[in-house]
Order: C-alpha cells, then structure tokens, then sequence
C-alpha cells in the first residue's frame, strides 16, 4: 500500500442508537459497549494543528476551557494535531472531574508501536486512560510503517482490555478497510470520518455500511458547507434557518444529528461555541432533510486526504 501521510490540504436513515439523557440539550450516542458518548464533541486538531511543536498553546487550552465551561463534555484529540499536551491543561483548568469528561485519542505517526504511542498520549494528557482511541487512518502497512492493520488492532484491543481504553475504532476507513478487522474478536465501535452535505459519503457506501454494521459514525468538519461557498445549499440553508430562528451552522449540524453522525466541530469564540452545541431545540422535517441531501448532493467537497482517496 503506498498511500502517503497526511495531506492537509483544503479546497474552495440508520439503524444506530441514540439515546436522550434528562433534557433535550444533553444528546449523546451509545457505543456498542454502553458508553454513552456526547454530542457535540469539540475538537482540538484542524485549526490548532501544530505537528512537532512541544510548547503549550495557551489558546489552545483556553478554548477547550471554555467549551466545557459551556457544557462540551466530549474532547477529541490525536497524535498529529500536536495539541495532547494542551487537552491535559484543560482537563486540569476546566473544573469538571476526568469521569464526567469523554476523551478521544488518535494514533497515525507512531502506529509501529501503538503501547509506546499510547504511554506517550496518556503522558501529555495526564489521564490514566482514554474513553475513545482510534486508528487515525487506513494508509500503512508492513512495508511503509512496519505493522499491518490487523496486528494493530490487535495491540490495541490488548490495551483496552487492559483498562488503559474504554472504546477503540477507526478514522477515514474505507469498507475495504474495515473488512480487514471483521474477524476480530474486539469489533469496531466508530468510524470517523469526513462528512457534511457537500460529502455525504467519504467513500464508496460506507454512512450505510457503517450504519448496518452498528458502527458509530462521527463527523469532522460537518460545517463544510459553510467554508465551500457559494453552492446549491446556501439559499436552501438561509430558508431553514429563518424559519427555526438558527444560523446556518446550526442547520448543517442538525442535519449531522439527523443522519445519526456524530459532529465534532471547533471555535476559540464562546459565542460560537455556545451557538455550535444549541442544536437540540428544533427538528428538521423529512421534506427539509431531503432537500439539503439532493441540493448537497450537487456540490463535492472533501477538505482533507484527498491524494489517498481519490
């Protein structure tokens, strides 16, 4: 398999269980396990990334403080973005004990040895353990990073079994991919992908697959429409919108929701923090849901790891 490393480059119904907890503004998702994972999540890569920079970020930090300040209680990080160290300041600064927090790691660069890369994230977040780890990409192999899918999956189960990880799973997983783990004994609890109304399938068939299989679904950059203007939605997001009284990134990520995938979504802005997480108080109908998934079917756009999908 010769797919290169990241590329961070940008261009201009399901059968999962969702589950509401004591009032419409706390959402949340069920892993196979019975983990409940909140919804939204906060991110803490794409805008923040900074590969191979050791210092603390304090922006960084702050941010994240003022997400859970606001009522985020799902952190998700990863090895690449450089930000592990800023994600264990705040778990420490934002006043909310660890267990009432769900963080997310990620592991690519360092996938030849996933205890070592582990020990490593668990250091820089000062966590004795992660809720959720996934394997942050499909793109190696023996020959390109000394280790197969398989074999570090299998490493990684071993750690969760070990209490060291509550839930493992995959990001940016093809089927074919997938398929490589479905003999192994610790199922795939989550996909992540990439996924707005300009990408309503990352790859080939694999919202559906996913859905089938009881994979959890989440979803990076869910408010590419928004970054992709001018397209088809814009005047189909303006009408919803006025309509409910909600900005149009309240709107797409409704429709997230509504697609039962999960949206992990960022700002340093509390007001857009605030506005990002009020996606619970109104319901998309079944006419508005279809229009935004035939007029975003009209437009592609894809944001991250295209040389490898393409």
């Amino acid at each position: 398999m010769n797919r290169a490393w990241l590329i961070l480059r940008h261009i201009q119904p399901s059968t999962l269980n969702i589950r509401q907890l004591s009032t419409p503004a706390n959402m949340s998702f069920t892993l196979p396990s019975g983990a409940i994972v909140p919804v939204p999540a906060f991110g803490s890569g794409t805008k923040w990334y900074k590969p191979g920079d050791p210092t603390i970020n304090r922006a960084v930090v702050d941010a994240i403080v003022s997400a859970v300040k606001l009522g985020y209680r799902h952190i998700d990080c990863a090895e690449v973005y450089g930000t592990e160290g800023e994600v264990g300041v705040a778990i420490k600064e934002c006043g909310v004990p660890r267990e009432e927090l769900f963080i997310t790691g990620k592991i690519y660069q360092a996938i030849k040895d996933p205890r070592l890369a582990l020990t490593e994230t668990l250091k820089k977040m000062d966590t004795d353990y992660l809720d959720l780890y996934l394997i942050h990409c499909p793109f190696f192999d023996e020959k390109s990073h000394g280790i197969s899918i398989p074999k570090a999956w299998e490493i990684i189960s071993e750690l969760k079994a070990e209490g060291k990880i509550k839930d493992i799973g995959v990001s940016n997983f093809a089927i074919a991919d997938l398929e490589l783990l479905a003999d192994a004994e610790e199922k795939v609890a989550v996909n992540q992908i990439e996924f707005n109304a300009y990408l309503q399938d990352q790859t080939p068939g694999i919202v559906d697959y996913c859905h089938s299989k009881g994979i959890v679904l989440e979803a990076y950059t869910p408010l590419g429409p928004i970054a992709a203007k001018p397209g088809p939605l814009d005047p189909i997001i303006a009408k919803i919108a006025a309509k409910y009284g909600k900005d149009e990134g309240q709107i797409l990520l409704r429709w997230v929701y509504q697609r039962n995938v999960l949206p992990i979504t960022t700002s340093a802005k509390p007001a857009r923090q605030a506005s990002n997480k009020d996606i619970f108080g109104f319901e998309l109908t079944a006419e508005e849901m279809s229009e935004i998934n035939e007029f975003g079917s009209k437009k592609h756009y894809r944001s991250y790891w295209n040389a490898q999908m393409d």
